[in-house]
Protein backbone atom coordinates (compact mmCIF):
# COMPACT_ATOMS: atom_id res chain seq x y z
CA UNK A 1 0.00 0.00 0.00
CA UNK A 2 3.13 2.29 0.76
CA UNK A 3 4.18 1.77 -2.32
CA UNK A 4 1.26 2.23 -4.56
CA UNK A 5 1.01 5.06 -2.64
CA UNK A 6 5.02 6.93 -3.08
CA UNK A 7 4.16 5.61 -6.76
CA UNK A 8 0.61 7.89 -7.32
CA UNK A 9 1.95 10.58 -5.92
CA UNK A 10 5.48 10.45 -8.04
CA UNK A 11 3.18 9.89 -10.91
CA UNK A 12 0.92 12.74 -10.22
CA UNK A 13 3.80 14.77 -9.83
CA UNK A 14 5.67 14.10 -12.96
CA UNK A 15 2.28 14.96 -15.07
CA UNK A 16 1.48 18.08 -13.18
CA UNK A 17 5.28 19.01 -13.77
CA UNK A 18 5.10 18.25 -17.58
CA UNK A 19 1.68 19.60 -18.06
CA UNK A 20 3.04 22.79 -17.67
CA UNK A 21 5.22 24.22 -20.90
CA UNK A 22 8.18 26.68 -20.80
CA UNK A 23 6.98 28.81 -23.18
CA UNK A 24 8.66 31.97 -23.90
CA UNK A 25 5.44 34.41 -23.09
CA UNK A 26 5.59 33.25 -19.40
CA UNK A 27 7.79 35.07 -17.27
CA UNK A 28 7.79 34.98 -13.38
CA UNK A 29 8.93 37.37 -10.83
CA UNK A 30 9.29 41.22 -10.96
CA UNK A 31 12.34 40.94 -14.14
CA UNK A 32 9.59 40.28 -16.17
CA UNK A 33 6.67 42.24 -15.02
CA UNK A 34 8.05 45.16 -17.12
CA UNK A 35 10.48 45.90 -20.21
CA UNK A 36 8.64 44.09 -22.66
CA UNK A 37 9.93 46.82 -24.76
CA UNK A 38 13.14 49.23 -25.60
CA UNK A 39 13.71 52.44 -23.60
CA UNK A 40 13.35 54.12 -26.90
CA UNK A 41 9.88 52.13 -27.83
CA UNK A 42 8.64 52.92 -24.33
CA UNK A 43 9.13 56.55 -24.46
CA UNK A 44 7.53 56.52 -27.95
CA UNK A 45 4.39 55.00 -26.74
CA UNK A 46 4.03 56.77 -24.00
CA UNK A 47 4.26 60.19 -25.97
CA UNK A 48 2.21 58.74 -28.13
CA UNK A 49 -0.44 58.23 -25.41
CA UNK A 50 0.44 62.12 -23.48
CA UNK A 51 -0.96 62.51 -26.99
CA UNK A 52 -3.93 61.17 -27.23
CA UNK A 53 -5.04 62.25 -23.67
CA UNK A 54 -4.65 66.29 -25.05
CA UNK A 55 -6.92 65.37 -28.08
CA UNK A 56 -9.63 63.73 -25.70
CA UNK A 57 -9.26 66.94 -23.47
CA UNK A 58 -9.08 68.80 -26.40
CA UNK A 59 -11.89 67.25 -27.92
CA UNK A 60 -14.27 67.67 -24.74
CA UNK A 61 -14.00 63.77 -24.37
CA UNK A 62 -14.98 63.49 -20.64
CA UNK A 63 -12.88 63.53 -17.30
CA UNK A 64 -13.26 59.25 -17.32
CA UNK A 65 -11.58 59.27 -21.12
CA UNK A 66 -9.01 61.49 -20.27
CA UNK A 67 -8.14 59.89 -16.99
CA UNK A 68 -7.76 56.61 -18.59
CA UNK A 69 -5.40 57.90 -21.06
CA UNK A 70 -3.64 59.20 -18.21
CA UNK A 71 -3.64 56.36 -16.38
CA UNK A 72 -2.22 54.19 -19.40
CA UNK A 73 0.46 56.85 -19.93
CA UNK A 74 1.75 56.29 -16.33
CA UNK A 75 1.86 52.34 -16.71
CA UNK A 76 3.98 52.81 -20.17
CA UNK A 77 6.36 54.93 -18.76
CA UNK A 78 7.20 51.83 -16.20
CA UNK A 79 8.72 50.85 -19.92
CA UNK A 80 11.81 53.04 -19.97
CA UNK A 81 14.40 52.16 -17.93
CA UNK A 82 17.84 52.63 -19.54
CA UNK A 83 20.17 54.44 -16.80
CA UNK A 84 19.44 56.62 -13.55
CA UNK A 85 19.51 60.15 -15.48
CA UNK A 86 17.26 59.27 -17.73
CA UNK A 87 14.58 57.40 -14.95
CA UNK A 88 14.81 60.56 -12.82
CA UNK A 89 13.67 62.90 -15.14
CA UNK A 90 11.15 59.83 -16.27
CA UNK A 91 9.81 60.38 -12.65
CA UNK A 92 9.69 63.82 -13.59
CA UNK A 93 7.55 63.85 -16.52
CA UNK A 94 5.49 61.49 -14.39
CA UNK A 95 4.72 64.12 -12.23
CA UNK A 96 3.20 66.69 -14.89
CA UNK A 97 0.81 63.42 -15.77
CA UNK A 98 -0.22 63.00 -12.33
CA UNK A 99 -0.57 66.75 -11.76
CA UNK A 100 -2.90 66.92 -14.84
CA UNK A 101 -4.34 64.04 -13.86
CA UNK A 102 -5.58 65.95 -10.70
CA UNK A 103 -6.57 69.13 -12.52
CA UNK A 104 -8.61 66.95 -14.85
CA UNK A 105 -10.56 65.37 -11.69
CA UNK A 106 -10.82 69.27 -10.26
CA UNK A 107 -12.44 70.41 -14.04
CA UNK A 108 -9.86 72.77 -14.78
CA UNK A 109 -8.96 71.77 -18.06
CA UNK A 110 -6.75 74.75 -19.24
CA UNK A 111 -4.29 73.93 -16.56
CA UNK A 112 -4.72 70.07 -17.39
CA UNK A 113 -3.70 71.03 -20.94
CA UNK A 114 -0.96 73.02 -20.14
CA UNK A 115 0.78 70.08 -17.84
CA UNK A 116 -0.02 67.54 -20.45
CA UNK A 117 1.78 69.63 -23.29
CA UNK A 118 4.67 69.75 -20.37
CA UNK A 119 4.43 66.28 -19.86
CA UNK A 120 4.32 65.57 -23.35
CA UNK A 121 7.58 67.98 -23.99
CA UNK A 122 9.43 66.20 -21.21
CA UNK A 123 8.98 62.88 -22.36
CA UNK A 124 10.08 63.83 -25.55
CA UNK A 125 13.50 64.87 -24.29
CA UNK A 126 14.19 61.68 -23.00
CA UNK A 127 15.49 60.28 -26.14
CA UNK A 128 18.18 62.52 -25.92
CA UNK A 129 19.34 60.69 -22.31
CA UNK A 130 19.22 56.82 -23.17
CA UNK A 131 22.88 56.47 -23.85
CA UNK A 132 25.25 57.83 -21.06
CA UNK A 133 27.43 60.91 -22.00
CA UNK A 134 31.39 60.31 -21.58
CA UNK A 135 31.34 62.36 -18.49
CA UNK A 136 28.12 60.32 -16.81
CA UNK A 137 30.21 57.12 -17.74
CA UNK A 138 33.70 58.51 -16.14
CA UNK A 139 31.90 59.14 -13.06
CA UNK A 140 29.97 55.69 -12.76
CA UNK A 141 33.32 53.82 -13.61
CA UNK A 142 35.14 53.00 -11.22
CA UNK A 143 39.17 51.41 -10.30
CA UNK A 144 37.45 48.15 -9.37
CA UNK A 145 35.91 47.54 -12.89
CA UNK A 146 38.39 48.87 -14.58
CA UNK A 147 40.77 45.83 -13.22
CA UNK A 148 37.77 42.99 -13.60
CA UNK A 149 37.84 43.83 -16.94
CA UNK A 150 41.28 44.02 -17.46
CA UNK A 151 41.35 47.98 -19.61
CA UNK A 152 43.18 50.93 -18.55
CA UNK A 153 41.58 54.21 -18.16
CA UNK A 154 43.12 56.96 -16.42
CA UNK A 155 39.39 59.00 -16.07
CA UNK A 156 38.03 56.61 -14.18
CA UNK A 157 36.29 57.62 -10.93
CA UNK A 158 36.73 61.31 -11.96
CA UNK A 159 34.26 63.64 -11.28
CA UNK A 160 32.97 65.56 -14.41
CA UNK A 161 33.81 69.33 -14.35
CA UNK A 162 31.21 71.21 -13.76
CA UNK A 163 31.02 74.55 -16.11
Amino acid sequence: MKLLKTAVVATTLALSLGSFSANAEICLGMACMYNRMTPSEGIDAAVGQVTKALIALNDNAGSDVVIEDIKEALKLSKEINANDKLDRNRNRANDYLKKARTAVQDGDSVKAAELLTEAEKRFSELKGMIDLTQADRRSQQTNLLNRITGTVDSDAGARASVK
